[in-house]
């Protein structure tokens, strides 16, 4: 389970990256720092996997559900997922789309 909470929770912050077509190269050390601290994965563990996420098609949805079930009763945990979200989102440029995406995110992680 611990691993599909770590791919879900790299996939949400992979998308923002992906949805504003921003510079891998630049965003990486921040998701590779987030994912260091979440998971206790290396650098080169989260870059390959950043890479990864950015060539593949997933379910947006499936992943936040999977991290609304692991979480459910945890709501500190949410908050600050919902932290990291929102710093990679202001990381770079800022779109109205990403802010759609975060308010869908949270409000889908606090049905449970």
């Amino acid at each position: 389970m611990q691993q599909k909470i770590k791919e879900s929770v790299g996939t949400l912050l992979a998308h923002i990256i992906k949805v504003d077509k921003r510079d891998i190269e630049k965003e990486a050390p921040l998701f590779c720092e987030i994912m260091g601290q979440n998971f206790d994965c290396s650098e080169n563990e989260a870059k390959e996997f950043l890479y990864d996420v950015m060539q593949k098609e997933y379910d947006l949805d499936e992943h936040v559900t999977i991290i609304n079930q692991a979480l459910c009763e945890d709501k500190l945990s949410k908050f600050h997922l919902l932290e990291q979200l929102n710093h990679m989102i202001y990381s770079d440029k800022i779109s109205p789309e990403d802010y759609k995406i975060f308010e869908n995110i949270k409000n889908r992680l606090f049905e449970c």
